[in-house]
């Protein structure tokens, strides 16, 4: 009975070859089509977001909208920038200085930029994890060589969330205060602001005496920005 004959010595390292190759050209093409969606999103709005789009499918609809950074008050953009990343204009994408304080109080506070939670909310998912953190720690830097300061926080404004269903500085202003979002005085600015890094527990309209003190916090963190031209790479 004859046997089929065994691949021969040198068919292997081909075969290994032409894997690495293909794997190469794989990673060359995910890279690039990484890099043209993020290009891309510096003029196309991303009105839906994988986030927004569960939410809908869980409530049955959302308040979300687009708003150009121009029809959003200026007071709003310095509040949320004071609440969440201060140092917005003067870092990469990155606050090294915010993580090494995060590292000393023992993780117990947060040290993502608006630029890390931009990436999360328009690319990723909001499950955390060591592969979300990677694809993070990756799209971050390209975000902020790609899109300018002023497309980053009118991005983020427009995407995150400020309750329940309730998605962008647009929708929040009209949920909470029945104002547009360039009519909003400064208390209701810091109030939204306060607002952020829990908005399904606070509300802006009714806050609690805890969110009252930090939205005064914040409020003179804005005038604070606004004084010593933290604010400048996002304001004419």
């Amino acid at each position: 009975m004859s046997q089929k004959p065994a691949s021969a010595p040198d068919e292997v390292p081909l075969l290994l070859s032409s894997f690495g190759r293909g794997l190469q050209t794989l990673l060359l093409a995910m890279i690039g089509g990484g890099i043209a969606v993020v290009f891309l999103m510096n003029w196309v709005n991303p009105t839906k977001t994988y986030y927004i789009w569960q939410e809908k499918q869980r409530l049955g609809n959302v308040e979300a909208f687009w708003t150009p950074l121009d029809d959003i008050a200026p007071v709003l953009a310095r509040s949320v920038v004071a609440a969440e990343d201060a140092n917005f204009c003067l870092h990469w994408g990155f606050d090294i200085a915010a993580i090494r304080t995060a590292l000393a109080d023992g993780g117990r506070r947060g040290a993502s930029t608006l630029t890390q939670q931009t990436v999360k909310n328009v690319f990723l998912w909001p499950a955390r994890s060591w592969l979300r953190k990677a694809f993070e720690a990756v799209l971050t830097p390209l975000v902020e060589v790609l899109w300018p300061k002023k497309r980053i926080l009118e991005v983020y404004l427009n995407v995150a969330e400020f309750g329940t269903g309730v998605f962008g500085v647009g929708a929040a202003s009209r949920h909470y205060f029945g104002v547009e979002p360039k009519n909003l005085t400064p208390v209701q600015a810091a109030r939204l602001a306060a607002i952020l890094p829990s908005p399904k527990t606070r509300s802006a309209a009714k806050p609690t005496s805890y969110v009252r003190a930090r939205a005064v916090a914040i409020a003179d963190g804005a005038a604070t920005i606004l004084k010593d031209q933290r604010s400048a790479c996002f304001e004419d």
